[in-house]
């Protein structure tokens, strides 16, 4: 049975992440955006606090920025195309504000996802964040590169 489950919440991701950025009508001045879901409630994710750090040194973190998702879950601005050079990068979420915000107790206090974006001049990347209180998943969709 838990298979099941993990296997629908896998499949929903899947789904989200096809209709979370078209090709056709992405922001080339701001090349990631992150969408958040709840997959309790099965609805966007709001006021989810997420922030962007970029590797500097080796185990050093740069701030680059700090927002809250809106109340479609998303974050379609989050960087620029300047900031957003290629680079290991780490996106940190807020997990037990948001929970605790419902009355709920999360396991997971946070999620820290560290990524590499090897071509970040030339493709969107869109995050797709799936939470419940017990577990989250992410899943990554890159855009076809744009020159």
């Amino acid at each position: 049975m838990a298979f099941h489950s993990v296997f629908l919440v896998f499949l929903a991701g899947l789904a989200l992440c096809s209709e979370a950025a078209p090709s056709d009508h992405l922001d080339t001045e701001h090349p990631l955006s992150i969408k958040v879901v709840d997959s309790v409630r099965g609805s966007p994710a709001p006021n989810v606090e997420v922030k962007l750090y970029k590797e500097i040194a080796d185990g050093v973190w740069k701030l680059l920025n700090s927002k809250q998702t809106n109340d479609k879950g998303v974050l379609p601005e989050f960087t620029t195309k300047e900031q957003f050079v290629e680079g290991l990068y780490r996106l940190e979420l807020d997990l037990a504000s948001y929970w605790k915000s419902m009355g709920l107790n999360p396991f997971y206090r946070r999620a820290d996802v560290i990524f590499t974006a090897n071509d970040a001049g030339t493709r969107h990347h869109t995050l797709v964040v799936i939470l419940t209180p017990f577990s989250y998943s992410i899943t990554a969709q890159l855009s076809e590169p744009v020159e």
